[in-house]
């Protein structure tokens, strides 16, 4: 469980942080919010070491599924947009696929 947990938690710290340069570059918002955001992408680095396994590029493959399921969140959450049925079908596939590559037998 620890491992979800740290997924969970560098994919909303990858998304505040990318979400805050969109802010800057897209939405006119201050500089000041560069900082935050560089800060954000850093703890989102951190926290992909915390994760248990030997290898980084499958730590990496696995987050994948769960930062899209937590966009989709941020989407409805923050954004206050609806994920149609498509994003649906979307996560659906890609969490298959992390699951595939996190409970495979090796």
């Amino acid at each position: 469980m620890g491992n979800l947990f740290y997924f969970i938690l560098a994919a909303f710290c990858e998304i505040s942080g990318c979400y805050l340069f969109w802010l800057h570059f897209r939405s006119d918002k201050p500089a000041l919010l560069l900082l935050p955001a560089a800060a954000c992408l850093l703890v989102f680095a951190y926290l992909l070491t915390k994760i248990d396994t030997a290898t980084a590029g499958r730590a990496y493959a696995v987050y994948g599924g769960i930062y899209i399921v937590c966009s989709l969140a941020w989407m409805y959450g923050i954004e206050k947009f609806s994920p149609d049925i498509w994003d649906y079908i979307g996560v659906g596939i890609c969490l298959i696929g992390a699951s595939v590559i996190l409970f495979a037998p090796r």
